[in-house]
């Protein structure tokens, strides 16, 4: 069993929220959490027992709980229930389990330190093969446990799956209630709510940087949009992108160097890039007759992909870095807009407009091949997951602006949505550290 440690993220997020809220925004920091609905399963599930932990009732927060919750919202896992207390450092009950159906069981136990932390600790198992697969031990504030469970869930994810899990992730997305925008970095089941920014003017395109220490954003609290940055273990901002026109659509490149943003500075909308720490000129990427927009680098950094109109309509198009030639990258229907690029490369998400509606659409960058993702007809802003197994998007239902994440099969949906204001333009993280 191997130990780790958690720094207090949530004092992190907190002294976000108090450097960026802006006047009138005070009440706004205890924000109410949102909901999450999950509809379908995944082709393959695992049926896996979690006990309660042993001196459960010690602790503010169901670490077991937020295991369970994580892995049955991914849609892979079938839990199996059970009332039994399961310790990690007791042998489970294998031929029990197994006729309850469990092919795995997760067991664990807290305790309280003298520094007033908590050790959590915890051990997955095999009930066919009757062996451990492994577990930790995480030592933990009272503010980080859900953090702890959510870290829990991604080893036990990965060991049985083969693939990262991205439970103790975070998202953010901005939120619009009456005349107020917020912008707002949570779990990436939506909970643990944090403010980090409160203006009367809109607040769009928020973007992580590729270690999750900073946020890009455009604000137009001055009236016009200007892209910032700020970092969240600070709370400092800074106004990196702020020329004449419009300046739009920051993406991080993967080494958190470099922004690539939309500007008008030159007349039309086109693409630039600029050093993230605001410093230097504006290098123009390509030029262009039409608006380009929208840009987004691919995870190794060769390439921007951007949204341009120069054929007529708005498509989907890629170029290296260093410039040279431009390629289309979309050809079906004549509105095609928003590409996010998986974090392996292979996929290519974005918005179409076809039958009447906008809808999410995946494609295969290798065969060309399109399946659309998802059924509203009022979606945009795709956003992978940094395991590329999740696309979260905005959409609207019953009047409501909300969140959803489908797995990339289709199969699975998580709906997020909340009673105080509409949802919108969703990001996700990175993976920790």
């Amino acid at each position: 069993m191997t130990d780790r440690r958690i720094m207090n993220r949530t004092r992190v997020l907190s002294r976000c929220a108090a450097a960026f809220i802006l006047a009138g925004a005070t009440a706004w920091a205890q924000a109410q959490e949102m909901r999450l609905d999950v509809s379908g399963v995944g082709a393959t599930q695992y049926p896996i027992a979690i006990g309660s932990f042993a001196g459960e009732g010690q602790l503010p927060e169901d670490i077991a709980a937020v295991i369970r919750n994580d892995l049955a919202a991914s849609g892979l896992f079938r839990i199996i229930e059970t009332n039994a207390v399961i310790s990690d450092s007791a042998t489970p009950d294998f031929a029990t389990l197994r006729s309850q159906g469990a092919d795995s069981v997760v067991g664990g136990s807290y305790s309280r330190l003298a520094d007033g932390r908590y050790d959590v600790r915890y051990r997955l198992s095999d009930t066919v093969r009757q062996r451990s697969l492994g577990g930790e031990s995480i030592v933990a504030g009272a503010n980080d446990l859900r953090y702890a469970g959510h870290r829990a869930a991604d080893f036990i994810f990965e060991k049985l799956t083969g693939q990262k899990g991205i439970f103790s992730t975070r998202i953010a997305f901005i939120t619009r209630q009456g005349g107020r925008y917020r912008l707002k970095i949570a779990d990436w089941d939506g909970r643990n709510e944090q403010t980090s920014l409160t203006s009367p003017e809109p607040i769009i395109s928020p973007s992580w940087a590729p270690d999750g220490s900073r946020l890009a954003y455009v604000s137009f609290e001055s009236k016009k949009p200007v892209v910032y940055v700020h970092t969240l273990s600070t709370g400092q901002r800074k106004a990196v992108a702020n020329f004449k026109g419009s300046n739009s659509a920051p993406a991080w490149s993967p080494d958190g160097k470099t922004l690539a943003v939309a500007l008008t500075r030159d007349g039309l909308s086109q693409i630039y890039l600029i050093p993230s720490d605001g410093g230097g000129e504006p290098r123009r990427l390509v030029s262009s007759s039409g608006i380009d927009t929208e840009p987004f680098y691919s995870p190794d950094g060769k390439y921007i992909y951007f949204t341009s109109d120069r054929g007529g309509s708005p498509q989907i198009y890629r170029v290296a870095v260093d410039g040279g030639q431009v390629s289309r990258v979309t050809f079906e229907g004549n509105y095609n807009v928003s590409p996010r690029v998986s974090p392996d490369g292979r996929k290519l998400a974005f918005v179409t407009r076809r039958d009447g509606g906008f809808y999410i659409m995946i494609k295969d960058l290798a065969s060309g091949a399109e399946t659309r993702l998802s059924d509203g007809g009022q979606e945009e802003s795709p956003s992978f997951a940094p395991n590329g197994l999740w696309v979260m998007y905005a959409t609207r239902a019953n009047g409501r602006d909300m969140l959803m994440a489908a797995s990339v099969d289709g199969r699975v949906k998580q709906r997020m949505s909340s009673d105080t204001g509409d949802i919108r333009e969703p990001t996700w993280g990175p993976f920790g550290p």
